[in-house]
């Protein structure tokens, strides 16, 4: 009797849950834009004052005026790609106006405003380079820093035949020499 009692007790525990890994469980949450900077209450609902819009053969031109103090006026034409010109204002956190021009062609997006950072001065030597830079390329001499064999191998060729093996080099003894010809 206690054998079966036994065999039942060892069985209830073989039956039992054993521990395993649960992994953790994730939700979905979706990524909420939030803007970092504080809205004031005109911006809500600011009024449109002046709206122009053009689009023709010869190009385009348009200007907008809102009641917060956000203005802009752009113009431009396609001609080696879209030309363009234009201003556009706003009236920043601080109470000041920030004004910026810009033309965007060929060579970029160039922008102009009293508030945009300038860059630094070129340094000295870095101007004294480019100069000498424009003078070799005005000679006729161009290198880009790539490696050239016909620069640098009648040289090693030279090198190599005056001293076959360099004194304490490691030969490989498949080319060793062991008797002459």
């Amino acid at each position: 009797m206690s054998m079966i009692i036994f065999a039942a007790f060892i069985g209830v525990c073989a039956a039992g849950a054993l521990p395993a890994y649960v992994p953790p469980q994730y939700r979905f949450s979706p990524a909420y834009y939030q803007d970092g900077r504080a809205r004031s209450s005109l911006e809500g609902g600011a009024a449109i004052l002046r709206s122009e819009s053009e689009v023709n053969e010869q190009g385009f031109h348009y200007a907008y005026d809102t009641e917060n103090g956000i203005s802009a006026e752009a113009s431009g034409v396609e001609a080696n790609g879209i030309q363009s010109q234009g201003r556009f204002s706003y009236t920043g956190d601080d109470g000041q106006v920030y004004a910026v021009t810009y033309t965007a062609d060929a060579n970029g997006y160039q922008p102009q405003g009293s508030h945009l950072p300038t860059p630094p001065p070129i340094p000295e030597a870095i101007a004294r380079s480019l100069q000498e830079n424009a003078r070799d390329e005005a000679a006729g001499i161009f290198d880009d820093g790539s490696y050239r064999d016909a620069k640098y191998e009648p040289a090693v060729i030279a090198a190599r035949a005056q001293y076959p093996y360099a004194k304490g080099q490691y030969v490989n003894p498949a080319f060793r020499r062991f008797y002459k010809y």
